[in-house]
C-alpha cells in the first residue's frame, strides 16, 4: 500500500459530518481504506478516525489541511491530520526495573514499531547502559535527588527538544514528572503500572495483594497527568491468580501483562489511533 493520510476528528454530534467528510475525500479522488466512529451520547460528541490513500489524490500533501479547514470549522471540530510516512521519534525513560525496557527495545529493532523510531533511552540508574547500547540506542545517564530535581528535568527536556522526540515511555521509571515537565508533552507521555492502583499503594502492592487473597491482577498504561497515576487509560489487561500462586508467581504474571500492555498503548499511539477527551481515551480499531 502506497502512503495514506489519516484525519482524527472529535465535534458536537449533529447530521451530516460523515457525508461531509467522506465527500471531501472521495471528491478530491481518495480512496477510503480505513473508516471507524463513535458517538458518546451522553457528551453529545462524534469521533471519528478514517484513512485514505494519496495516490491520485487531487490536493498536494501540504494543502490537504488548509482545504480541510472549512468542513473542520462549519461542525466546530478538534482534529489531526497525519501521513503514514511521519516516524515519531521515541524516548524510553527507566529505572532499575527492565522488563518493559526488554520488551520495547526487542520490538523496536523487530520492526513492530513502524510508525516509531526508538532515539535514545534516559536513566537515573547506570544498570541497563551496556543492554541498551548493545541495541545501538543512545544511553543518558541523569542522576536525579529532590534538590536537583528542576535542573535535572531541564537538562532532560533540552535533550528532548534537540532530539526532536515527539512520545516519551514510561517504562517503570520510578520519579515523578513535575507538572512543569508533563506540560512540555500532554498527552505524548505514556505509564505503565500494575492495576492494584489505587487499592495497593506503596512500594510493594504484589505482598499487600498476596496478603489479601486477590483473585485477579493487571496492569495499566496511561497518559500521564500532573494527578498521579490519573491520566486518560489507554490500555489494561489482567490475569487470574489463586491461592497456589506465591508472591514470586505474582510479581512474574504482572510483570508479563505490564510489558505487554505497554507496548499496545504505544504501538496505538504511534499509529494515531487513540484520542483523548475528559480524561478518556477513544481507542479506534
Amino acid at each position: 500500500m502506497g502512503k495514506t493520510a489519516t484525519l482524527l476528528i472529535s465535534c458536537p454530534d449533529t447530521k451530516g459530518i460523515v457525508a461531509e467528510i467522506t465527500g471531501f475525500i472521495a471528491g478530491n479522488g481518495g480512496n477510503i481504506i480505513h473508516a471507524d466512529q463513535h458517538i458518546d451520547f451522553q457528551k453529545k460528541t462524534f469521533f471519528m478516525r478514517i484513512e485514505w490513500e494519496l495516490q491520485g489524490f487531487k490536493i498536494p500533501d501540504s494543502e490537504i489541511g488548509r482545504a480541510f479547514s472549512p468542513i473542520a470549522e462549519k461542525f466546530k471540530m478538534d482534529w489531526e491530520l497525519h501521513f503514514s510516512d511521519e516516524v515519531k521519534r521515541v524516548a524510553i525513560f527507566v529505572s532499575k526495573h527492565d522488563h518493559c525496557l526488554y520488551e520495547l527495545l526487542y520490538r523496536f529493532k523487530a520492526g513492530d514499531f513502524p510508525g516509531g523510531e526508538l532515539a535514545l533511552v534516559i536513566s537515573n540508574h547506570l544498570d541497563h547502559k551496556g543492554l541498551v547500547e548493545s541495541f545501538g540506542i543512545p544511553f543518558y545517564h541523569f542522576p536525579i535527588t529532590k534538590e536537583t530535581k528542576r535542573e535535572v528535568e531541564e537538562k532532560e527536556v533540552e535533550l528532548l527538544q534537540r532530539e526532536e522526540v515527539d512520545l516519551i515511555v514510561l517504562a517503570r521509571y520510578m520519579q515523578i514528572l513535575s507538572d512543569w515537565f508533563v506540560n512540555q508533552y500532554r498527552n505524548r507521555i505514556i505509564n505503565i503500572h500494575h492495576s492494584f492502583l489505587p487499592a495497593f499503594v506503596g512500594a510493594k502492592p504484589y505482598h499487600r495483594a498476596y496478603e489479601r487473597g486477590v483473585k485477579i491482577i493487571g496492569a495499566t498504561s496511561h497518559y500521564v497527568t500532573e494527578e498521579l497515576d490519573q491520566g486518560p487509560i489507554i490500555e489494561q489487561d489482567v490475569v487470574r491468580v489463586s491461592h497456589r500462586d506465591s508472591v514470586e508467581d505474582m510479581i512474574k504474571k504482572g510483570r508479563d501483562l505490564e510489558k505487554l500492555v505497554l507496548a499496545r498503548a504505544v504501538k496505538w499511539h504511534l499509529e494515531n489511533k487513540i484520542l483523548v477527551y475528559d480524561n478518556k481515551t477513544v481507542i479506534f480499531d
